[in-house]
Order: structure tokens, then C-alpha cells, then sequence
């Protein structure tokens, strides 16, 4: 089952900051900043996590995972924004 997840950092050295950014564009949609929205499975996860623990410094850096559920069949709640609106990756199938 894939879900939704929001996963925002920060990186304190400009290095390791440009490798989070690059292996995030490969797991997700990047909204802004330091905050992107994916659509994983549970291995999809657990490789992303994988990748980014090797990444950063963790004493000195932090990687926020807000899970919004399942992909399918319910729609996302709860996000507000102000501004400029905020254009959320849809829930539905993906046919490959």
C-alpha cells in the first residue's frame, strides 16, 4: 500500500544540503524549499530513509517524515497554507 508523506529537512552544511535535495527530486515532488511530498511504498520508505541516513550529519541535521495516510480511496485533510497556493501531488492509481 502506498501513502502520502511530507518530508521537509534541515541541513546544516551546503554540501550535504545539495546530495538531500538531489536524492529527495528522485523520491518525490518538490513543493518548496526544504519540503517535499511523496507517494512511496513501505520499501520506497525505507530506501529513502536508507539513503538519506548515510547523507546527513545526525548530530547536526534534521529529517521530518509526516505520513498523511493512504495513497488510495481517502482525500488529504488538514493542509493549510497562506499565499501562494500550493498545488498537492493527487491521490489516485499511477498505471505504469
Amino acid at each position: 500500500m502506498r501513502h502520502i508523506f511530507i518530508v521537509t529537512y534541515d541541513i546544516c552544511h551546503p554540501k550535504r544540503l545539495r546530495k538531500v535535495f538531489k536524492t529527495m527530486k528522485g523520491f518525490g515532488t518538490h513543493l518548496q524549499l526544504s519540503v517535499f511530498q511523496c507517494d512511496l511504498t513501505a520499501r520506497d520508505r525505507v530506501e529513502m530513509l536508507a539513503v538519506l541516513a548515510d547523507i546527513i550529519n545526525h548530530r547536526e541535521d534534521q529529517v521530518l517524515i509526516l505520513d498523511l495516510g493512504p495513497s488510495e480511496g481517502r482525500p488529504v485533510k488538514g493542509v493549510e497554507h497562506l499565499g501562494k497556493p500550493v498545488e498537492l501531488v493527487q491521490r489516485g492509481a499511477t498505471i505504469v
